[in-house]
């Protein structure tokens, strides 16, 4: 997927024009740390595809964001999540001003390991 918004610094890491540590990547999906880390694990997973928010998904991003739910929990147990149950994780994808998105460009949040975090 190539379609991507010049202005977005989430479009810039898929790209390679800001570096980033990255997590996983493949055709649709990017996957990177946080800069500023809430909890002992905590990356993001993006659509390479510019896509605004959660209110901007059609039909046509099923596929995609099944992907991405089914990704999540392996990339977690990787980045040194414990496992289910007593360990976990936590997903978060903030849409829209008003419910905390800062970056306009969808998100996913994960974090996870011991508590307590820093914030959430």
């Amino acid at each position: 997927m190539s379609i991507q918004d010049p202005n977005c610094i989430f479009c810039k890491i898929v790209a390679g024009q800001i570096p980033s540590r990255k997590v996983y990547e493949d055709d649709d999906l990017f996957a990177f740390h946080d800069i500023a880390p809430w909890a002992p694990v905590h990356f993001l997973m993006v659509p390479k595809l510019h896509i605004p928010s959660m209110t901007q998904l059609t039909p046509e991003h099923e596929r995609l964001m099944g992907r991405l739910m089914l990704l999540a929990p392996r990339l977690a147990m990787e980045q040194g999540c414990n496992p289910y149950p007593d360990g976990g994780f936590r997903l978060v994808c903030n849409t829209g001003t008003e419910g905390g998105q800062e970056v306009h460009h969808l998100h996913v949040h994960i974090m996870g390991g011991p508590r307590p975090w820093v914030r959430g």
